[in-house]
């Protein structure tokens, strides 16, 4: 059976942040050939094409791009902030998609999960999420979709998740998405 190594990618800084609680419920979910990486955004600098134009790109951008290189796929989870995605994100695209012709993520399978504390669902966020992807060439599952609303009160004091109808929806989402890595590097 060949073994995938996934990327995990929450796309929150904050220590007690909801989406990465819900990327690890997620990634504990992923069948046994699956190799996990929950990737940490928080040292990553910010993106400035002139230090990749003089060849010195800082150290956190090296060890981004070569995890992101090593990944068979990528799963993406978003808070929503002012009804779009958060910066980090948005920086972790940009950083591993350079220097030009060197996309680390193009051609691989990707999905895209949306959290938030109200009850709005983190619908906006993901869906904007999914426009550089497409640029990127990110091979995203488009079906189903995974939308967490009032994560607050779904997650207990360890990070899983207390409602029942909420794990069998989560479990059947990394069934699909390992079906989706599958079928897309097949």
């Amino acid at each position: 059976m060949r073994t995938y190594r996934i990327a995990v990618i929450a796309g929150s800084l904050r220590k007690e942040s909801f989406s990465r609680k819900i990327a690890k419920y997620i990634a504990g979910l992923m069948p046994e050939n699956f190799e996990i990486d929950l990737i940490d955004l928080s040292g990553l600098d910010m993106y400035n094409q002139d230090l990749d134009d003089e060849h010195r790109p800082p150290q956190s951008w090296v060890d981004f791009r070569n995890v992101i290189g090593k990944a068979d796929g990528f799963l993406f989870v978003t808070p929503e902030y002012n009804r779009s995605f958060p910066a980090v994100l948005k920086n972790a695209l940009d950083i591993a998609s350079r220097p030009m012709r060197e996309n680390k993520w193009g051609g691989k399978p990707g999905a895209i999960v949306g959290v938030t504390p109200g009850n709005m669902f983190a619908i906006t966020g993901a869906t904007h999420l999914r426009q550089p992807m497409a640029s990127l060439n990110i091979q995203l599952m488009l079906k189903p979709e995974q939308f967490i609303a009032n994560a607050a009160a779904l997650l207990d004091e360890n990070g899983g998740v207390k409602d029942a109808h909420k794990q069998q929806s989560l479990k059947e989402y990394a069934e699909a998405f390992a079906k989706w890595v599958e079928k897309v590097l097949a």
